[in-house]
This record gives structure tokens, C-alpha cells and sequence, in this order.
């Protein structure tokens, strides 16, 4: 005997398979929807605001000059505000899609090397937990450091206070040249008038190499960072300072900064010089918009 059909069994079982085909098309759709626009939507810009300090001393503060009661009112105010340090290794990771930043970053500098960075700067960044970049000229280490050292007012750091407040960990270093940091025959490391562009780039890769190499010989490192003296930027110095291995470049354009997943929004960082002659408060207002 034949069995017969239920049709309304089978319209509800009919009914049941096209609900789930639904909703696993739908699912699959939502899902492609949200990964597909995750990695065509932009990484969001993360503003940087960098400070651009030099010497750090107890008497009268002046353009390039803070006390360490202004030092310490900045990172005061920075802390309470929520800023929190960024290293330059950080940002590079970052502009290479490696971690994260904070949700407020600054990046704390300082020029020249002196050695009142480590008497003052380290242990304030030691009470706040935070972090610096120091670039120093190679001449002022080598010649002037040896020859009238550790005086707070006015000396530079020796070679043995670089290696002290690298193994910190709080402190990272820059190239500032080794002896283009003058305004006598070129303005900083810029190209001279007159100069072929083939001298220019031979006398701005030795110059900068010259500090690398001591760098790696007494430290076992070298510097991926770059500080033009006195923000002097030739265009002819961009494929040098890349070709010998910097990955991010600091300016005196006071300008802030925004950072991407890209690795070239880091050659040519603006930063706000710390006047000593502005409050904290004054100051901050022009560096953050707070």
C-alpha cells in the first residue's frame, strides 16, 4: 500500500528551511558588511602635540631656558589633564600598524644635550612615569662635554651620562647632527648657496654618520630619529636623512601633528618651542587648545 503525502507537513517543513536560509544569509551579509568596512574605513587620526624643550636650569628662565619648578608645573598639568608620554618607537610601531596610542598622547623633547637633562628632566619623568627624547650635536658630547663637564648652567652631556639616562628607560635620543648645529657658513644642516647638490648630500651624510657611528661604537645603538638644528629643512636633505636609516624627522614648526597607520607622517613633525617666559597655563593653551 503507498503512502500518502502531507501536504501541510510539508509546507511548514518548506517554511522552517527558508526561515534558516534567511537568517544565515543575513548573518553572512551583516558579518562581510562589518569586515569589509573595518578595513576600507581609514584609521581614525590621532592629534600629537610635541614639546620642544632645550635647557632646563634653577635661575631666570628665557626663551630656551625652563627652571625645574616649570618643568615640573608642565608635567603636572599634563598628568592632571590626562596626557599620558609617547615614546618615538611607539609611533613608529603605531604608523606600522603595530599597538595602540593613548587617548590624549604627547611627546615630551628636549635639544642639544644638556646636562641639566639628567640632573632635573630624568628624575621628574621618574615622579610623573613618563617618557623623553633628547637629541644631541656629536660635537658638544665629544669636545665641549670632556672639556667643562657636569656644570647645570651650561655643560652637555658626557658619552657615560648619554649611557646613564639611556639605560633609564625613560629616555630615548636623537641625531641632532654631529657639527652642523652653527649659523656660520650654512644654517643648520641646510644646503649652502652655491653648493652642488651632490657635495650637499656627501657633507650632510658624513656629518650625521659621523654621530651614528659613535652612537653604535659606545652604546651599541644608533638614533632613528632626526632633529634639524634650528627647523632648517632643504629639500635635498629628505632622500639623505631616509637613506641612512631614520624613520621619523622633528621640525620647529609649530604645528600639531596627526598621526595615521602610515609611516610617513612622521618625517617632518611640527613642535611648540617651551618659551620659559609663559605659564604653564599659557603655554599648554597654545600646545594643546585646551
Amino acid at each position: 500500500m503507498y503512502g500518502t503525502i502531507s501536504f501541510r507537513r510539508t509546507a511548514r517543513l518548506f517554511l522552517a528551511i527558508s526561515a534558516v536560509i534567511v537568517i544565515c544569509s543575513a548573518v553572512f551579509f551583516v558579518g562581510s558588511s562589518i569586515f569589509s568596512s573595518a578595513e576600507s574605513e581609514p584609521e581614525e587620526e590621532v592629534k600629537l602635540p610635541v614639546i620642544m624643550y632645550h635647557s632646563v636650569y634653577g635661575r631666570q628662565p628665557s626663551e630656551y631656558v625652563v627652571t625645574p619648578e616649570q618643568l615640573e608645573s608642565d608635567l603636572r598639568w599634563l598628568s592632571e589633564n590626562g596626557y599620558r608620554t609617547v615614546t618615538a618607537q611607539q609611533l613608529i610601531d603605531y604608523t606600522r600598524g603595530r599597538g595602540s596610542l593613548p587617548h590624549k598622547p604627547v611627546m615630551i623633547t628636549l635639544d642639544d644635550g644638556y646636562y641639566n637633562n639628567l640632573t632635573d628632566l630624568l628624575p621628574l619623568l621618574r615622579k610623573y612615569d613618563m617618557t623623553a627624547l633628547i637629541s644631541v650635536v656629536g660635537a658638544y658630547t665629544d669636545t665641549d662635554a670632556v672639556c667643562d663637564p657636569h656644570i647645570r648652567t651650561y655643560s652637555y652631556l658626557t658619552w657615560e651620562d648619554i649611557g646613564v639616562l639611556a639605560a633609564s628607560g625613560r629616555i630615548e635620543f636623537g641625531n641632532h647632527t654631529y657639527d652642523m648645529h652653527s649659523l656660520s657658513s650654512r644654517k643648520g644642516c641646510s644646503r649652502m648657496s652655491g653648493e652642488s647638490e651632490e657635495d650637499y648630500r656627501n657633507a650632510l651624510r658624513g656629518d650625521i654618520m659621523q654621530l651614528q657611528s659613535g652612537f653604535a661604537e659606545v652604546l651599541g645603538f644608533q638614533p632613528v630619529v632626526f632633529t634639524y638644528p634650528f627647523g632648517a629643512v632643504s629639500r635635498e636633505s629628505i632622500p639623505v636623512i631616509r637613506d641612512c636609516g631614520f624613520l621619523m624627522t622633528l621640525t620647529c614648526r609649530e604645528r600639531p601633528n596627526l598621526i595615521i597607520r602610515d609611516p610617513d607622517c612622521l618625517y617632518g613633525i611640527g613642535r611648540y618651542n617651551r618659551s620659559g617666559t609663559l605659564t604653564t597655563e599659557e603655554y599648554m593653551r597654545r600646545l594643546t587648545g585646551e
